[in-house]
Formats: structure tokens, C-alpha cells, sequence
């Protein structure tokens, strides 16, 4: 079976909590919350999936635990939650916007707010995921920092912050380098690296040889397409 540009991300955000152990799985949208519940049924069976209110679910939405606001916060300020969140600006060192766009006294464009963003990237493993990769979100300077990147991390505090993985609709991004900058580490099935270059708003750091992002196995893909989104909702989210 071939996978769609969808399944693929689907794919490349489960792979994000691979090896987690038993950790909260926060995933904000569409393709991370079908990643975090195929990464459950698969290669992560200990993740901890949530309704997003009170309640710990199966990747089918049965309850199976209580999950009240105080127990939340235990597993988030004690490291044990991995959040992958969306990003409306997002710059080489992993700083993130969803505030606004334009000057704070002045936006021209007012967005979610910084919400929970700052407490998110303290603490906690913390990726992204972007559905479509532009130069307006790959930017060279946020216009406001909400999650905060690699370069504005005190140093006695750099263990506590752990910026994982960036997922866009052309490919996976991480900060294996050596001033934790982002680094081209996979491209999607039929993506180019010029493809890339043109589509970001600086210069990223982009290996020799750039391997190709794993597609779904035949049994992922049965799994995403009878269970997790028999009506295809992950393909109006990325149309490639």
C-alpha cells in the first residue's frame, strides 16, 4: 500500500514518543493526536493518552484512569509529559510564537496567546509540529517568544530543557548540532532539499546525505486508515 504525505507525518510525529516509556502524550492537532495514539498501539503500548479534560484514555477513547488536575501537574512539572505542539513562528533555535504577529504593542494580527507555552518547554521533552512549511513560519526572529528555544536557556538550566523533534509537512527537523540549531534530519517521500531551503526563513543546517522519512509499515497504515481516521481528516490537514 502507498502512504500519503498525511500517513507519513502521521508516522514521523508517533516517532517523536518512541522509546518515552510511560510519559503523558499532550499532542495539540489533528496529525500529532493520530501520531500519539498509533505510536500507543505500536512501538510506545506504556504512553499515557488523555481526553483533555480529566480523563486517561485508550487510542479508541475508552477510559481507563483518572487523570485530576493535581496528578497533571505532578507529571508535568516532574518532567514525565511530552508535548508537541503547533507553531505559527518558529526560528532556528526552537523559539516559538502563537502569540501574536507583528510588535506587542502592536500586533497586526492577534493569535492563541502564550497559554502554556513557556511552562510547556521547562521540563518537559517538547517537538512541533508545523502542517504547512513557509517561510512565515520558518522565520529568522519571532516576532514574540512563547516556547522558549536553545539559545535562551540559562545555563545551569540546559538539562531541564529538551527540544526534540520538529515535524512539517516536508519533513523532520531536530537540534543535533553544536549550538543546538535546527538541522535538516529526514525529508518526506518526493520532497527536495531545495524544496526545503526555499520554503525557510534562514539557514538550516542540512547533512550530506539527507535519508528519507520512514513510511507507514502495510500494518500502520490499516491502523490510521480503518481506526484512528477512517474519514480521512489527516488528508484536508496536509494536501500533498
Amino acid at each position: 500500500m502507498s502512504a500519503s504525505r498525511a500517513e507519513t507525518c502521521v508516522v514521523a510525529c508517533a516517532e517523536a514518543w518512541r522509546g518515552d516509556g510511560e510519559v503523558l502524550a499532550s499532542p495539540m492537532g489533528l496529525i500529532p493526536s493520530l501520531g500519539a495514539r498509533l505510536a500507543r498501539l505500536t512501538f510506545s503500548p506504556d504512553l499515557l493518552l488523555t481526553d483533555g479534560e480529566a480523563m486517561l484514555v485508550r487510542p479508541d477513547g475508552t477510559v481507563e484512569g483518572w487523570l485530576p488536575y493535581r496528578r497533571h501537574l505532578a507529571l508535568v512539572t516532574g518532567g514525565r509529559r511530552h508535548v508537541m505542539m503547533g507553531a505559527s513562528q518558529l526560528d532556528r533555535y526552537g523559539n516559538q510564537n502563537i502569540s501574536c504577529v507583528g510588535d506587542w504593542a502592536r500586533p497586526t494580527r492577534q493569535l492563541l496567546g502564550v497559554r502554556g507555552a513557556p511552562v510547556n518547554t521547562l521540563n518537559n521533552p517538547t517537538s512541533y509540529w508545523v502542517p504547512r512549511h513557509s517561510p512565515r513560519v520558518f522565520t529568522e526572529r519571532v516576532d514574540m517568544v512563547c516556547g522558549v528555544g536553545n539559545d535562551r536557556v540559562p545555563p545551569g538550566a540546559v538539562r531541564f530543557h529538551r527540544l526534540r523533534r520538529v515535524v512539517s509537512d516536508l519533513g523532520v527537523f531536530d537540534f543535533a548540532t553544536p549550538d543546538r540549531s535546527l538541522r535538516l534530519a529526514s525529508l518526506h517521500p518526493g520532497v527536495t532539499v531545495e524544496r526545503v531551503r526555499e520554503a525557510t526563513g534562514f539557514a538550516l543546517t542540512i547533512p550530506d546525505d539527507v535519508p528519507r522519512t520512514r513510511e507507514p509499515t502495510a500494518a500502520e497504515l490499516t491502523l490510521i486508515r480503518e481506526v484512528l481516521d477512517p474519514d480521512g481528516a489527516r488528508d484536508r490537514e496536509v494536501t500533498a
